[in-house]
């Protein structure tokens, strides 16, 4: 197996960073997805008819530990972005012109 080999890109620098928080803002996306399928099953668990208390515990558990891992996501999303703070990419000269018309 070879050395990986990276190839030059030319992605503009405000490009890249635009691609960056785009997929931070799809990351929160799926994430708030995903914590509001758990607020649904524990919704539909309450409103069963003969849920005992064990499977009730069982599912708050399992929400529990999804939480905490969409907590864990959130402060690495936070950190992706944090990265940027003070960041200020100069207009482009395109920008410019489109602004103009």
């Amino acid at each position: 197996m070879g050395m990986p080999v990276i190839k030059p890109s030319t992605t503009t620098r405000d490009q890249a960073i635009t691609d960056i928080i785009e997929s931070v803002a799809l990351e929160e996306t799926a994430l708030s997805h995903i914590l509001n399928a758990e607020g649904e099953k524990i919704q539909k668990m309450v409103a069963m008819q003969e849920v005992t208390p064990d499977v009730l515990l069982a599912t708050n558990k399992s929400v529990e530990s999804m939480v905490n891992a969409v907590s864990r996501l959130e402060m690495i999303l936070h950190s992706k972005l944090s990265a940027f703070d003070g960041c200020l990419c100069e207009k482009s000269q395109s920008a410019d012109a489109a602004a103009e018309q």
